[in-house]
């Protein structure tokens, strides 16, 4: 019953869910037609649907050719990241790898079979993903080459170097997240979906990539800690520890919130961008592929503000949450609605004592002058009496049904919590 009891507080989920499983994610997430594809497209988007369903689905709403420049992009990346990753790689072996990684998209025959990571069919065949990638347009042959070129230069930096200053963190999240925002900018631009200036605002763009990659960094506290892994800027958390893993520990649960709320408000800069990003636009495809992953992202944020679990478990957002959000981010005035719906939220959580909270104040300040509501969306959650106690009825009768489609739903709004 306590999956009932979560419904009925949430009526709006319950109804987007059920809409969504029953053919509404076709209207943001059309399914592509493999028989339309020659056999090295089939291939490579089957690696993408093995390495990663949630951009698998968003990557396949995009309109024309933009589609497989997206997905060839996102599968070399992937397996630039795979060789990162691989611990069992030398970084005698590793570094020159990276570094000359973009060079491999034009030997025909390269490929690497040593690696242990569960992503290595991408270097195992990627003879057939750069086959691919060298029948693209040389326009997005040439932004792909170049963004693979710089992030596995950036990769090799912070191999052996730990992310000290804040300054060094925007420079690390450039690097895996900032350039894969301004190769795709540049992408949208070359596929003439967008004006020149999407691509050419490298600013906006590698904004949109920080806020995802921050979110992310913020939220995986645990997970990276117990993996061994620090992202966490040590000029930041070091004001509140003597070591990052002591943020965990019970008795310093107090200073490691105070450290997260500076953390998010840190990440919260980057909204203003973001709205001025997605308000440059046109083509609906790819408004819909930029504005959910941002959505997702900051209401992961207000989840985790100012909440103790980021410490002890996992922080995330409701699939039918996560389904609402899909389902509504599909024009500006929409997505400024939700933005300013969380940054409220954040709002009313902040501590009165909290070292940050002046600087949160004024980030949200900021953030709501540019999404001030005024349209209908702003009043999205608002519903009748008659509907809430047919929705309540409904979450009586199909709580059960709920429960067993989740894990079939849960390919389609995992782009929120990846």
């Amino acid at each position: 019953m306590e999956l009932l009891r979560k419904w009925l507080g949430h009526p709006e989920d319950i109804y987007n869910l059920l809409r969504f499983k029953m053919g509404g994610y076709r209207a943001v997430m059309p399914r592509i037609d493999p028989d339309s594809l020659g056999r090295g497209l089939r291939i490579c988007y089957r690696y993408l649907n093995q390495t990663s369903r949630s951009f698998a689905a968003v990557i396949q709403a995009l309109d024309g050719e933009l589609r497989h420049a997206v997905c060839i992009f996102y599968l070399v990346l992937r397996a630039l990241d795979t060789i990162e990753d691989d611990m069992t790689i030398s970084l005698d072996v590793k570094v020159p790898m990276l570094h000359e990684f973009h060079s491999y998209l034009y030997q025909p025959e390269w490929k690497y079979m040593e690696s242990k990571e569960k992503d290595r069919q991408v270097l195992e065949d990627f003879p057939t993903i750069s086959m691919e990638f060298r029948n693209l347009s040389k326009v997005y042959q040439d932004v792909i080459s170049d963004i693979c070129h710089k992030m596995g230069v950036g990769m090799a930096e912070f191999l052996e170097k730990k992310v000290d200053s804040q300054h060094e963190w925007d420079k690390y999240c450039h690097y895996v997240a900032g350039l894969v925002g301004i190769g795709l900018s540049r992408l949208f631009s070359a596929s003439e979906l967008e004006d020149p200036i999407v691509g050419q605002d490298t600013e906006l763009a590698n904004s949109m990539g920080l806020f995802l990659q921050k979110t992310n960094i913020i939220r995986d506290y645990l997970e990276d800690q117990l993996e061994g892994r620090e992202f966490w800027p040590r000029e930041v958390w070091s004001r509140y520890a003597k070591k990052l893993s002591d943020l965990a520990k019970p008795e310093n649960i107090d200073m490691a919130v105070q450290c997260l709320n500076e953390l998010i408000t840190n990440a919260l800069h980057h909204v203003p961008d973001v709205l001025t990003y997605l308000s440059r636009l046109k083509n609906q495809s790819v408004f819909n592929f930029c504005a959910i992953p941002q959505v997702m992202a900051i209401a992961t944020l207000a989840a985790c503000y100012n909440n103790k679990q980021v410490f002890r478990g996992v922080v995330k957002i409701r699939k039918g949450q996560a389904v609402t959000l899909m389902m509504d981010a599909t024009n500006i005035q929409a997505v400024k609605a939700i933005m300013y719906q969380y940054v409220e939220e954040i709002y009313q959580k902040i501590p009165s004592t909290d070292p940050s909270s002046n600087k949160t104040q004024q980030v949200i300040t900021s953030i709501r002058a540019m999404s001030l509501p005024s349209s209908p969306m702003a009043s999205r959650h608002h519903y009748s009496p008659i509907y809430l106690s047919c929705a309540m009825l409904l979450a009586a009768l199909s709580w059960q049904y709920l429960s067993t489609i989740s894990k079939a739903t849960e390919e389609y709004v995992q782009a929120g919590e990846n």
